[in-house]
């Protein structure tokens, strides 16, 4: 069993910058696969980044080189530094963790840009 639990998110004007972090428990975080995922007001969720296990990293064409997904596997964290923000990255953000046969999902944090 894993929980996840993601902190910073916040108020920001367009052009701001946030960084979120999603610290996972247990022992196998190492071996886990890492994503944020996001869905805003009236929206579907969707992916936003992932991270593999050994540090391969994938983005939403709507967020590439705007935001940034990394980890600290000492720390069992995972964080999304996000830049440039728009009003459009409105949403509550989720992290997820995934192996091969389960996964698990975060209570989600209020990411809100104004314009």
């Amino acid at each position: 069993q894993v929980q996840l639990v993601e902190s910073g998110g916040g108020l920001v004007q367009a052009g701001g910058s946030l960084r979120l972090s999603c610290a996972a428990s247990g022992s196998i975080f190492s071996s886990l696969a890492m994503g944020w995922y996001r869905q805003g007001p009236g929206k579907q969720r969707e992916l936003v980044a992932v991270i593999s296990s050994g540090g391969i990293t994938n983005y939403a064409d709507s967020v590439k080189g705007r935001f940034t997904i990394s980890r600290d596997n000492a720390k069992n964290t995972v964080y999304l530094q996000m830049n440039s923000l728009k009003p459009e990255d409105t949403a509550v953000y989720y992290c997820n963790a995934r192996t091969i046969t389960n996964g698990w999902w975060g209570q989600g944090t209020q990411v809100t840009v104004s314009s």
